[in-house]
């Protein structure tokens, strides 16, 4: 029988627990800081490798084939005999597309399963690449290193801190971690939780002792607890707090101590554990990364600052929100966010809220409480955005939001040296027309194909008629069909494809090309599956996902695949006239787009056309 949490209190509960259990350690030493914690970095760093490099489950339960399950539901149930069983973090076996949670899941005694909810494709599964991809920058050089960057750096593969003392024992567990400068095999994720939790701690003040990973075996977790708690005045265990048939942290803080919470009501990090052993306390965080920067953040940190371990307090700001988030009731849901000042107005951008998608904590400079009052928040609504950064700094976030290019990420290191933070936001051509049409961005890239053959102009006529615009052309782009296999064009039908989301302008590019060849897209297997980047159609193509995409030369180039150009496309970066004649930080972009030193780095990345490259076109 699947096991539920012990109980959910409120997050204020949780707090008022935690004072009232533990006081104040009372130990005084001297500290050595991390290296990296607090450090600037003097270059770009980039992932080795893509996380998670196989596809996971998402949730405990069973893969299937999502149309084996088509109508299912609670009065009728559907009977499967093709299934596996998984837990969260478990390698998809081949051939299955989705995961049905296992509350939904009755086990026969023949072997057969029973599911009361149909899944659709791919869901409950995190793909290849969903937190970053092969070739991606994590960091731009001058940058800051905040303490839960660490984990993220551990974890894709880049392998090299008198006062009141508080010595924390750091206990990792899963069999399936890797050290750090280990590349992962299928199945394995790299140990980066406690790497994070170590750095956050010691800059709060904390001396930390971070064990080696302990596998999944209850005698194991029980001894290195025990002897963790004889030294330490607080003692935190990641991973196996949750429900899955290896989560055993709970029973042996249980049979070791005593089990003060198991669950509280937020997210993400809903499983905590809160314990008691000899006094101790002994903290059980959920596996996922975003979950365990959470406790970090809202548990431990509280915790630190009733002790005497007070941090400064972070400021906030009333932000505009641009995306609709619909939260759970009763929750109190924690959503990181790209911030930045448009004029006179803050602006605040969701990032993506998957538990395991580390990038989303890295690229944020904010985040906004959703509380368990309400259910969600609309588009256009004011929100409190909490800065992860410091004030001055947020004000220089540049946000950037429409079509993605891997050349992004290197135009955003180009601007670093001039004090400019760009947050990217890539939610195609058109959302980038939307956001500029209702100011929620400095620049919007976009490459729209119209019917006179132009790009960009007639689109911006449309949904934003007389408005005063600058187009900057970064440069004209190479599209092309991606393959393992020297696939083009007319090779689609019947091969399984990966497409571009809806209103990016690779998608319309595709459209108009099927329709000039007479091709119809259902003919295409895969034409509906949509990711919203280059490099993860790329990446889809390179791991055996699909056989063919469409993406520009740098992404199939940067994964050594075959590409196939179908034609080339003028990718602009485009801002209010009034914006860049009166924001330095886009009049720097701009002039940053036609240096040298970033012609240069097109020219390195392939597939770009430079001959345009700085040439300006106004509207009206």
């Amino acid at each position: 029988m699947v096991k539920r949490y012990l109980s959910l209190i409120t997050l204020d509960e949780a707090l008022a627990c935690t004072r009232q259990e533990f006081p104040r350690p009372v130990r005084t030493a001297t500290v050595p800081l991390d290296e990296a914690a607090g450090r600037i970095t003097a270059a770009p760093v980039f992932t080795r490798f893509s996380v998670p490099e196989t596809h996971l489950a998402a949730m405990d339960g069973i893969a299937v084939h999502s149309r084996d399950t088509f109508g299912a539901s609670e009065q009728r149930p559907v009977r499967i005999r093709d299934a596996a069983r998984v837990n969260t973090g478990n390698v998809v076996p081949p051939g299955y597309d989705a995961v049905v949670m296992i509350e939904d899941v009755h086990l026969e005694e023949d072997g057969s399963c029973t599911v009361r909810a149909a899944v659709s494709p791919w869901q409950h599964i995190r793909p290849v690449g969903e937190d970053i991809g092969e070739s991606e920058m994590i960091l731009p050089s001058l940058h800051r290193i905040r303490p839960h960057e660490i984990g993220a750096l551990a974890a894709y593969g880049v392998a090299e801190v008198p006062v009141l003392d508080l010595s924390v024992g750091l206990i990792p567990t899963g069999s399936e971690l890797v050290p750090v400068g280990t590349r992962p095999a299928p199945g394995q994720v790299v140990e980066s939780n406690m790497h994070m939790a170590a750095a956050y701690l010691a800059d709060l003040g904390a001396r930390c002792t971070h064990y080696p990973v302990v596998a999944d075996d209850p005698a194991a977790i029980r001894e290195r607890i025990r002897s963790a708690i004889e030294e330490h005045d607080l003692v935190i265990v990641s991973a196996g707090s949750s429900k899955g048939t290896r989560d055993y942290t709970a029973a042996v803080i249980g049979e070791l101590g005593e089990v003060l919470i198991h669950g509280v009501a937020i997210k993400p990090a809903r499983p905590v554990i809160v314990g008691k052993v000899a006094g101790t306390p002994v903290i059980g965080m959920p596996g996922y990364p975003l979950a365990c920067f959470t406790i970090l953040r809202e548990i431990l940190r509280p915790m630190m600052a009733a002790w005497g371990f007070a941090p400064p307090e972070s400021e906030q700001v009333a932000a505009r929100l641009t995306t609709t988030l619909q939260s759970d009731a009763g929750t109190d849901e924690f959503v990181l966010l790209s911030v930045g000042r448009i004029g006179e107005n803050w602006v605040a951008v969701p990032l993506s809220r998957g538990a395991g998608v580390q990038m989303s904590a890295v690229r944020a400079n904010a985040y906004a409480k959703i509380g368990r009052t309400l259910e969600g928040v609309a588009a256009g609504e004011q929100i409190t955005a909490t800065l992860l950064v410091p004030r001055a700094g947020a004000q220089e976030s540049l946000l950037v939001t429409g079509s993605h290019d891997p050349a992004l990420d290197y135009l955003a290191d180009q601007v670093r040296p001039a004090g400019i933070d760009m947050h990217a936001t890539h939610t195609g051509s058109m959302g980038g027309v939307l956001a500029l049409k209702k100011q929620e961005c400095h620049a919007a890239p976009m490459h729209l194909l119209a019917a006179n053959g132009d790009y960009n102009i007639p689109y911006l006529e449309k949904y934003l008629p007389g408005e005063e615009l600058v187009l900057l052309c970064v440069a004209e782009r190479q599209q092309g069909i991606v393959s393992r296999e020297e696939l083009r064009l007319d090779d689609l039908p019947g091969t399984r494809f990966v497409n571009r989301q809806k209103g990016s302008g690779t998608r319309m590019l595709l459209d108009h090309l099927l329709a000039a060849e007479g091709i119809d897209p259902s003919s295409i297997e895969g034409y509906d599956r949509e990711l919203t980047t280059h490099l993860s159609v790329a990446l889809a193509v390179k791991t055996g996902e699909a056989d063919a995409g469409l993406c520009v030369y740098s992404a199939a180039k940067a994964l050594g695949l075959s590409f196939a150009p179908v034609g080339t496309g003028r990718y602009e970066l485009v801002a209010r006239r009034a914006v860049l004649e009166e924001d330095g930080r886009v009049a720097r972009l701009f002039d940053a787009v036609s240096s040298p030193e970033f012609i240069r780095v097109l020219e390195r990345l392939g597939g770009y056309e430079t001959g345009e490259t700085g040439v300006r076109r106004v509207l009206p």
